[in-house]
């Protein structure tokens, strides 16, 4: 049975009215499956249901929903169906992104390279119609002090989603402005290194959502190529 099997099935035996589809997700994931499968299907649950909440904190959702969680996962045409299922009960289940940020925050304790992987995926769908609007950065500012990830780590992930001033390049390296080049080559190679696909699959992550490092990685190559322009 593959992840996306999984997920549906859970997702097919969620009620209609549930305080928190996380909590279900989690309690349902427990037994059945691998470890692996387990951490791949609250992963993805978890992605789904922050996603339907910071649509709902903005109040707009400028594409189908199904679509919006699309840009991140390869959703397989017949799962599609639960997948809007789960966005629209999170969507409207009584408890706010705070509390889904504290139980996801709970699932993964210390793990900020995951917890960073989620809040980097916020940002995508954000940025996703060419703008973070301002209720929109408010979540995702208030996501990453629950999940007690640094500002500065904030600001390297915001500066790939975002238009920023002309020391953006430093930014999304994680680097003040004009630090010098070795400093620039050496944060080039951590990053490339941390965020290659086979890295965040040795985290856990689905294979799905690996789609993003392709992202990461461009914007990471584009920053170093910036700078050394710069410098030339």
């Amino acid at each position: 049975m593959t992840v996306w099997q999984q997920f549906s099935e859970i997702i097919s035996r969620l009620p209609d009215a549930v305080s928190s589809v996380v909590e279900y997700v989690c309690e349902a994931v427990c037994s059945p499956f691998c470890a692996e499968h387990r951490r791949q299907v609250t992963f993805t649950a978890a992605m789904i249901a922050l996603s339907a909440k910071m649509a709902k904190a903005d109040g707009i959702v400028t594409a189908d929903e199904v679509e919006v969680v699309s840009r991140l996962f390869n959703v397989p045409p017949e799962e599609q169906r639960n997948v809007a299922r789960l966005f629209n009960l999170a969507k409207q289940d009584v408890a706010g992104y705070q509390y889904y940020a504290a139980r996801i925050k709970s699932l993964y304790g210390d793990d900020i390279d995951t917890l960073s992987d989620i809040l980097d995926g916020l940002m995508f769908i954000a940025a996703a119609d060419g703008i973070v609007h301002e209720r929109e950065l408010a979540f995702l500012r208030d996501v990453r002090g629950l999940f007690a990830i640094s500002e500065r780590t904030f600001a390297r992930l915001m500066a790939r989603h975002t238009k920023t001033p002309v020391d953006s390049p430093y930014a999304v390296l994680g680097l003040d402005p004009g630090a010098d080049a070795d400093e620039v080559k050496r944060a080039w190679r951590r990053l490339a290194s941390e965020h290659h696909p086979d890295k965040l699959q040795a985290r856990g992550l689905p294979s799905d959502f690996i789609r993003l490092a392709t992202e990461r990685m461009a914007a990471i190559n584009a920053a170093y190529a910036a700078i050394a322009r710069q410098a030339a």
